[in-house]
């Protein structure tokens, strides 16, 4: 039996303790089409996961305020990005695409894992990757806020 605390379940965090952190980078090697009204994303309560170089997770947009612990539904597929340089990825970190702005993450959902991680990226436009306009080798940058 595993009797160690996790300290953010047990909410001994005030505030985030990420006070310094290298930039997540990579690049999109898919990009995706369609929006759901009704995804049913389930947010776990973490506000970070750990990224290594040449993991592949996917990037979802949502419409919605959400935060760790929320259920997702209004949501629009961005794509699929491989990890040139990893490292922690926060909630409330900013999403860079070709270094414009283009969201700030709001949760994780495991629903691939361990195939992949779902990042889900708050952005007030409901449009999916290819309406959008990106392409694949577009860069990506999740940097601290």
């Amino acid at each position: 039996m595993n009797d160690n605390i996790d300290p953010y379940k047990a909410g001994m965090f005030k505030k985030n303790p990420y006070a310094k952190k290298a930039d997540v980078v990579g690049e999109l090697v898919v990009v995706l089409r369609g929006c759901l009204e009704q995804r049913g994303l389930k947010l776990i309560k973490p506000i970070s996961r750990c990224v290594k170089k040449y993991d592949v997770h996917e990037l979802i947009f949502t419409v919605e305020k959400a935060e760790p612990g929320d259920t997702v539904n209004k949501i629009a597929y961005l794509g699929f990005f491989e990890v040139q340089s990893g490292g922690v990825i926060v909630v409330g970190d900013k999403v860079y695409l070709n270094s414009e702005p283009i969201g700030e993450i709001c949760g994780f959902d495991y629903t691939h894992m361990p195939n992949h991680l779902n990042i889900v990226v708050y952005n007030p436009e409901n449009k999916d990757g290819l309406t959008r306009g990106y392409e694949l080798n577009n860069k990506i940058i999740i940097r601290k806020s």
